[in-house]
């Protein structure tokens, strides 16, 4: 029990650590997100630019069972390690390194394939053909770098060390980011270059992993003998089920582009990804909240906890609809100004689409802390099914509204709101609440907080930007941080309960919470 109460301790300590971690890699991602649509757009061109995401979305297809391998060796290896079975801990270790190297190996001839076959299956603007494959290539073999080197930061992972895993996630995007800026400075802009610098940031960022939990985690050891067949049936077993979820999962998040381009040309294409990038930016909000969390849910899980568990992860889905709905919010309801502001008057007529991409996301991204309860017990067959399943009618819908209303872009991204929106209101709840064995009615209450709130702060920024001039970055600053300062008081004191007040203290470093004393 000492050891518990201290490991619970170390776990809480870090929290705030950890947080402001993955704050800081979020703005740095946002900073240079933002900046580099209109860098790419004004140097490559609208339809140039909309293979770069298309690029990345291929990409999660071909390594997606790497990726579902890598969530799987999280589970256990973070499992082993919690309880301090350094000898099962190398057995998962090696078993993956040596096993996901053979997988990746097995995968690079159907890389080669795709990417020389991308100027034959998508719509590339002309003059772009060999960039567009040389950017699949680098693209691509960036992704496989740096999942094969997951085998390290899962180290960081399993001690909860998220803010070592933040500096190396920002290794990667600054190197990347400097270099792209460089080459298309003294070299000319083309998609290839951008294709070298996703390939040059992931070498970085794996050394850097690597030396990182050497010094993290010193009981683990590279060795062949240690790899283990019986563990392969383990990691396997999960990881299968977890390519179906993720398979699923890519078939709502990544298709869209896929779907435009292939429908509509590379031009609204181009349009599409600009409108998307605001989703790409909510979505690493809500993943550096949630993320957070994780590790402490796994080890909760690893010590038998269920009890804080559930109160937790309770807590931690009215935190996240809370939090959440106030950048949706500003998105939706600021969305003609923000595109004038960051890309042009010219895209302002696709502020419909920003928030036909965006107001759902109050209930898709309010969910993410239940999915560490499929992975921490293990359960993740059923959610794999339903994800693939609802994914492909994802697709189907897409289409079908095109066929039938002729809406465009806009039936695609209609067609996601609506799918994903059904598994995640209704299938994603019920299904935690039956692996934990509570109340069926366990999160809905917590959901619907963040909705309703989305809802207010949309409506607030919708009249602001009505009766006041926004059209510069200045006035829409001012906009913004007034409707954050009036939300954050109102939910402070009225939208949070006792326990989740101190919850949300707990994030805070020490020296704030003895001043908030």
């Amino acid at each position: 029990m000492p050891k518990n109460t201290s490991m619970s301790r170390d776990f809480a300590d870090k929290l705030p650590r950890n947080l402001l971690a993955n704050i800081a890699y979020f703005l740095v991602n946002v900073i240079i997100g933002v900046l580099l649509v209109p860098y790419f757009v004004s140097n490559l061109g609208v339809a140039a630019y909309g293979l770069i995401p298309l690029a990345t979305s291929i990409t999660g297809y071909v390594a997606i069972v790497v990726q579902s391998l890598n969530i799987s060796v999280s589970r256990f290896l973070t499992v082993d390690l919690q309880r301090g079975d350094y000898a099962a801990a190398n057995r998962t270790f090696n078993t993956a390194l040596f096993g996901l190297s053979v997988v990746i190996l097995l995968m690079v001839p159907v890389v080669l394939a795709i990417a020389c076959f991308v100027p034959s299956i998508f719509h590339v603007p002309a003059g772009h053909e060999r960039g567009a494959i040389l950017l699949f290539l680098g693209v691509s073999a960036a992704f496989f770098l740096r999942s094969w080197n997951g085998n390290f930061t899962v180290q960081l992972f399993a001690y909860n060390r998220l803010d070592l895993q933040n500096l190396v996630n920002l290794t990667n995007l600054l190197v990347q980011t400097v270099l792209i800026v460089f080459l298309f400075t003294f070299l000319g802009p083309n998609l290839a270059l951008v294709g070298g610098a996703y390939l040059a940031g992931a070498v970085v960022a794996s050394g850097v992993s690597i030396i990182l939990s050497r010094r993290v985690c010193p009981y683990l050891r590279v060795s062949i003998c240690a790899f283990d067949r019986t563990r392969v049936k383990d990691l396997s077993r999960m990881g299968g089920w977890v390519v179906i979820n993720q398979i699923g999962a890519l078939l709502f998040y990544s298709t869209a582009l896929i779907v435009v381009n292939l429908l509509f040309g590379a031009t609204s294409a181009g349009k599409y990804a600009i409108a998307l990038q605001w989703v790409t930016l909510l979505l690493a909000v809500a993943l550096v909240l949630s993320g957070v969390l994780t590790p402490t849910i796994l080890s909760y899980y690893a010590r038998g906890q269920t009890e804080s568990l559930i109160r937790i992860t309770k807590s931690a889905v009215k935190l996240m609809g809370l939090a959440m709905a106030l950048p949706i919010g500003l998105v939706c309801g600021f969305a003609p100004q923000l595109l004038t502001v960051w890309v042009g008057s010219e895209f302002a007529v696709l502020a419909p689409l920003v928030v036909l991409l965006t107001v759902h996301l109050s209930v898709n991204l309010a969910v993410l802390p239940l999915f560490s309860i499929n992975v921490a017990y293990n359960r993740v067959r059923v959610p794999g099914v339903v994800t693939l399943v609802m994914g492909v009618g994802n697709i189907a819908l897409a289409v079908a509204l095109e066929l039938l209303t002729g809406w465009g872009y806009y039936g695609v991204a209609a067609a996601g709101a609506i799918v994903l929106t059904l598994k995640n209101a209704f299938f994603t709840p019920w299904y935690a609440t039956k692996v934990l064995g509570v109340e069926l009615h366990t999160f809905t209450r917590s959901m619907l907080t963040g909705v309703v709130a989305t809802v207010l702060v949309g409506i607030s920024a919708a009249t602001l930007g009505a009766v006041l001039p926004l059209g510069d970055m200045a006035m829409l600053a001012v906009a913004n941080v007034s409707i954050t300062l009036v939300y954050l008081a109102a939910v402070w004191t009225f939208g949070l309960s006792g326990f989740e007040r101190r919850l949300f203290e707990s994030y805070l470093p020490s020296t704030l919470r003895r001043i908030n004393a």
